[in-house]
C-alpha cells in the first residue's frame, strides 16, 4: 500500500499543474517516500522498540502526506476524486500503522537483538 502511495504522488506530481509548485510537489514526494522507508529502516533494526519508532516517524509522515493533500485540494491543483483515493490511501497505511505499533507494544518478543528465538517473521530472513 505505501509503495502504491508513492507510485500515485510521483504520478500526480509529473502529470498536474502540481508539477509547476516544485517547493509543495518535492516535499509531497519525500513524504510519501519516507512512509516506507522509514517502516523498512525499522524492521531492518531487529528490534522491536527502535521499529516501533520508526513506524512513528511513518505514522508522521502520513499525517504530512494528508496535510499537503488537503492544501491540494483547497488549492485546487487536485480534483476531488484524486484527492478522495489517495486520502484513503494514507489514511488506511496510517490505521495499518497504529495497530502494529499497538501489536508490538504488547508483544513478549522484543526483537532479535533481544533474544536467541528468531521471530516468525525473521525465520525466513537471510542474514
Amino acid at each position: 500500500m505505501g509503495r502504491e502511495l508513492s507510485k500515485e504522488i510521483y504520478y500526480l506530481a509529473s502529470h498536474n499543474p502540481l508539477k509547476r509548485e516544485f517547493a509543495i510537489r518535492d516535499q509531497l514526494i519525500r513524504c510519501s517516500i519516507s512512509i516506507t522507508a522509514n517502516i523498512a529502516e525499522g524492521f531492518e533494526r531487529d528490534s522491536n522498540k527502535e521499529f516501533i519508532y520508526f513506524l512513528a516517524i511513518a505514522k508522521g509522515s502520513c499525517g504530512e502526506v494528508r496535510s499537503f493533500l488537503y492544501l491540494l485540494i483547497d488549492t485546487q491543483l487536485i480534483e476531488r476524486n484524486t484527492f478522495t483515493r489517495l486520502h484513503q490511501i494514507v489514511h488506511s497505511i496510517s490505521k495499518l500503522l497504529s495497530k502494529l505499533i499497538d501489536y508490538l507494544k504488547t508483544s513478549p518478543y522484543k526483537g532479535r537483538r533481544h533474544s536467541k528465538a528468531k521471530s516468525p517473521i525473521h525465520q525466513n530472513r537471510k542474514t
